[in-house]
């Protein structure tokens, strides 16, 4: 059966009955839903808290290919990325919203297949699907809103203008690991050696948990590399009025990416993307507070300069400075002109 022969109302009830049957029911946003899925807009009781809502768009063959990406994995990722713009303000995801637009010939099966990906890592985070919207484009589109909060007061946000000249530079996990993976799958490679960078690309973990102690630990300053290294601590340096200085020989390239691309892995380190690792800023007493309380693997790669604002150098094993080939992912520029 196609969507086409369902309608949109029979599929909204479908969507429905599996999200309703698949919600934990015990959450807190759970609890304090009043109206989800069915209505015009979605309600819900506010605490006494910052909220946060972030929304973000993945059109096919833009940012994903169903040559080699399941729905499943899709309705993941897609969702991935805006939980990872929560765990970089530090704060918890509480309600989702969904906007699908697709062909008509789309199976219904996919369609449902793509939100239990979405519910499967939901899951693991608290928050619910409480509404959205459904509409015919001539590809799929898939738009998610996510509404969030963190307990305090705003100064203790973590955002992208806090950071300071002598602030230290970290990051989790292993940046590149995403791109790593991209090219594995469009080379429709299968093996055991390549899987956690597959794993990466299709099904990113955002650091929800680590977004939340950075802030119990007084950092000030961080952000969730969508756009790459490069591009996203620009980001900050910008946002701050500063330059930034890191190392190359201290960027944590994951061993799979450095045996399987040698000639490629530093760079895609640097300017891959979509790896949702957190890059922050923290003075140094701060820093050995957060790598000793982080469960994931955290690396020091350089620190915050008075430099330029905006200008971020890249410093190689011999001390030189280097020009990495692409500075990250940009959106209505053209590969050639990027």
């Amino acid at each position: 059966m196609n969507i086409s022969e369902l309608g949109e109302f029979g599929l909204i009830e479908r969507i429905n009955a599996l999200v309703s049957e698949a919600a934990n029911d015990n959450s807190d946003a759970r609890k304090n839903l009043i109206i989800g899925i069915g209505d015009d807009a979605a309600a819900w009781h506010a605490d006494r808290s910052v909220q946060l809502a972030t929304s973000d768009t993945m059109v096919q063959d833009i940012h994903f290919k169903l040559d080699f990406t399941s729905f499943d994995d899709l309705g993941w990722r897609a969702l991935a990325a805006n939980l990872s713009d929560i765990a970089a303000m530090g704060g918890l995801p509480r309600y989702v919203l969904v906007s699908l637009s697709m062909p008509g010939i789309t199976g219904v099966d996919d369609v449902l297949s793509l939100y239990r990906g979405m519910i499967t890592l939901l899951n693991q985070s608290g928050a619910v699907i409480a509404g959205g919207n459904l509409t015919g484009a001539p590809v799929i589109m898939i738009t998610i809103t996510v509404l969030g909060s963190m307990s305090g007061t705003e100064d203790r946000l973590l955002t992208r203008s806090s950071a300071v000249p002598g602030d230290i530079i970290a990051v989790t996990g292993c940046p590149g690991m995403s791109r790593a993976g991209l090219e594995i799958l469009k080379q429709h490679r299968s093996d055991t050696a390549s899987r956690p960078l597959r794993d990466a690309f299709l099904r990113p973990v955002p650091r929800l948990q680590e977004g939340q102690m950075l802030v119990r630990h007084g950092v000030k300053t961080a952000i969730d590399i969508s756009d790459g290294l490069i591009a996203d601590l620009t980001h900050i340096c910008e946002a701050s009025n500063v330059g930034a200085r890191i190392n190359a020989d201290l960027i944590p390239v994951h061993p799979a990416a450095a045996a399987l691309f040698p000639e490629k892995a530093l760079e895609y380190a640097l300017s891959g993307g979509e790896d949702y690792e957190l890059l922050f800023t923290a003075p140094e007493s701060v820093m050995k507070q957060v790598e000793a309380a982080l469960d994931c693997p955290v690396t020091v790669i350089g620190n915050i300069t008075a430099a330029k604002p905006g200008t971020v150098t890249v410093i190689d094993f011999h001390g030189n400075e280097i020009h990495p080939e692409t500075s990250g992912w940009k959106h209505f520029i053209r590969e050639e002109q990027a």
